[in-house]
């Protein structure tokens, strides 16, 4: 596994659900294509597992 993960947010929240939109919030995404580096754990493979169909994700 790499050590970080570029994250970014390619499709809107809006017709998300709830908890949801949380979890992209929770990765620090605000804006649409906006991009984050997230460390490369369990825990922020899950949450980008559960909003997969909002996010891209690369190996950095």
């Amino acid at each position: 596994m790499a050590d970080k993960l570029k994250v970014t947010l390619v499709k809107s929240t809006i017709g998300a659900i709830p908890k949801h939109r949380k979890t992209v919030e929770a990765l620090g995404l605000r804006k649409l294509n906006k991009t984050v580096e997230l460390p490369d754990n369990v825990a922020v493979r899950g949450m980008v597992k559960q909003v997969c169909h909002l996010v891209k994700v690369e190996e950095a």
